[in-house]
């Protein structure tokens, strides 16, 4: 069908997975005991769950040991990641959580012209300064810059993400993106599990007196939401898919404020979403 032939249809399904899995992600914080649980349960769901997807997209493996070690590198620094990101997602709101997400495109940009030889093009940096703007500006408050622990966790996790993503450059593309997306959310969540002797007790622990509806919720469309952000960059130009995909900031705190009651700064939540926004389309121009 042509329907599955288009990035149009990929950035829209990655907006509604993204949505379903911030919102939830949440939710699935507010009552846990053991964050560490948490996320390995998060994790098993999302990377068993989107296999389903493997009869539809195939099933490859890359012949390039080179790539695995990418990889392997890779899924270090995002298992460090995800674990703080669980922290962070506990102690502040979703909007405000979405907006510390695009710190990673900052470090992405600057490594990009340190360590890959890229050209400095200014629009790019004016577009990571842009993103650092948003979150000031979120932080700010009472005439004092807000740094408590979520910020600095968050930009600690964010930091990880990016040199992850700087590892796993075009790794997506050498094998089928339902066994990419296992791999990057199964194996963290394994390693995760042996470094903090998590118990399966805690796990099973988490589910039995948590949000059930949330977990298996988030759990289950995280796979599903990066299967379709790399699906729609495979289909279509960067320049287009990226700052299309920059909109889930602001739809995320539309939907905060609606469904969650985060009323408080929503003035400058819009106003951050927003030059995340034209920030990204800077970057990629």
């Amino acid at each position: 069908m042509k329907i599955f032939n288009s990035w149009v249809t990929f950035i829209v399904l990655y907006l509604f997975f993204e949505v379903l899995y911030n919102q939830n992600y949440k939710k699935a914080t507010k009552h846990s005991k053991r964050n560490g649980a948490l996320t390995v349960l998060l994790e098993l769901i999302g990377g068993i769950t989107v296999l389903i997807l493997c009869p539809f997209m195939g099933c490859s493996f890359p012949t390039d040991l080179k790539i695995w070690l990418f990889l392997g590198l890779a899924i270090i620094f995002y298992t460090i990641a995800a674990r703080l990101n669980t922290n962070v997602m506990k102690g502040v709101e979703v909007s405000t959580y979405c907006i510390l997400r695009q710190i990673p495109t900052v470090f992405t940009t600057i490594g990009g012209v340190l360590f890959f030889g890229e050209n400095f093009v200014a629009t790019r940096f004016i577009g990571a300064g842009l993103i650092v703007l948003s979150n000031v500006i979120i932080f700010y408050k009472k005439g004092d810059f807000s740094l408590n622990k979520y910020l600095l966790v968050g930009l600690l996790a964010n930091l990880l993400t990016s040199v992850g993503r700087m590892l796993d450059i075009s790794i997506s593309d050498s094998m089928s993106l339902p066994l990419y997306s296992t791999f990057v959310l199964t194996v963290p969540a394994l390693l995760t599990w042996g470094a903090e002797r998590i118990k399966f007790s805690d796990i099973k622990a988490e589910y039995v007196n948590g949000d059930k509806k949330a977990i298996l919720i988030c759990g289950c469309v995280w796979g599903f939401m990066m299967v379709s952000l790399l699906k729609a960059y495979q289909l279509g130009q960067v320049t287009t898919v990226a700052p299309l995909a920059a909109l889930s900031v602001l739809v995320n705190v539309i939907v905060g404020y609606i469904f969650l009651k985060e009323r408080e700064s929503l003035a400058k939540k819009i106003i951050a979403a927003i030059l995340i926004v034209v920030a990204i389309i800077l970057i990629k121009l």
